[in-house]
């Protein structure tokens, strides 16, 4: 059985206590997880250290990073790298949101080396990949995709692909108040796994999980995470207010 996962990406979002006032919040709703579910908060770098001391007593929850360093150490004022991240307990890095790829012209092959060190140091990567609207609107959109999935995570073994979590954002409903249909969340993740089924086999393809990024939020999580193929989420903003995002939580049933 693979694992459901919500995970709340933050983003550059709130001060530190503001940051604490959430976690607690979360924390306080009382969630019951069952088995294979998993809750993962990604928060900013300066509250990582704080928000491991939070959540080191509940099952169920993660913690994340945002992003790391493609270099694994050295000269690089400003950044963070995996090894770094590993010490002070972090579980999974958020790599290739659509943000970072367009803002900061991260590449495929960027994201690659990436990978591999969050990997290295026992960390697990949340892999972003998806379409803006214009590969949307051409119906390009699994060529796209399947190019970022070749050329970031293909090179990797099966078991190293264990510890891999795909999240498919469609950028086009991202911040834009469009959404993706249930059916179109459906099409691409079946169409990611058999990607996967394609390259490292059947088995490994229904151990994959996949979440949704685009855009959820209380009113669609139910008929999202219905889906098939669509195991849990990657929430943006809604994660920022703690009963929306215990809402969502709740609807993975």
């Amino acid at each position: 059985m693979r694992k459901k996962i919500v995970a709340g990406n933050w983003k550059m979002n709130l001060t530190l206590s503001q940051a604490e006032q959430l976690i607690n919040d979360i924390l306080q709703a009382g969630l019951r997880l069952n088995e294979g579910q998993e809750v993962v908060l990604a928060t900013p770098f300066p509250y990582l250290v704080k928000a491991k001391s939070l959540l080191k007593n509940t099952p169920g929850f993660y913690l994340a990073a945002q992003n790391c360093a493609s270099e694994k150490s050295g000269a690089y004022t400003g950044e963070v790298s995996a090894e770094m991240l590993q010490s002070v307990g972090v579980d999974y890095v958020i790599l290739g949101h659509s943000e970072r790829r367009e803002y900061f012209q991260e590449s495929n092959s960027t994201l690659a080396k990436k990978i591999d060190l969050v990997l290295a140091n026992g960390l697990k990567p949340i892999f972003c990949c998806g379409e803006p609207l214009e590969v949307r609107k051409a119906e390009t959109q699994n060529e796209y995709v399947a190019k970022q999935l070749e050329e970031s995570l293909f090179h990797l073994t099966e078991e190293q692909l264990k510890n891999v979590v795909i999240a498919y954002e469609p950028i086009w409903a991202i911040g834009t108040g469009l959404t993706a249909s249930a059916a179109q969340a459906q099409d691409m993740h079946a169409f990611i796994r058999a990607q996967i089924a394609a390259k490292y086999g059947r088995e490994a393809a229904l151990r994959m999980t996949i979440q949704y990024g685009g855009s959820a939020k209380p009113s669609n999580a139910e008929e999202l995470f219905a889906c098939p193929d669509v195991d849990g989420g990657l929430i943006g903003g809604a994660s920022l207010v703690a009963a929306d995002f215990v809402a969502i939580i709740q609807k993975l049933g």
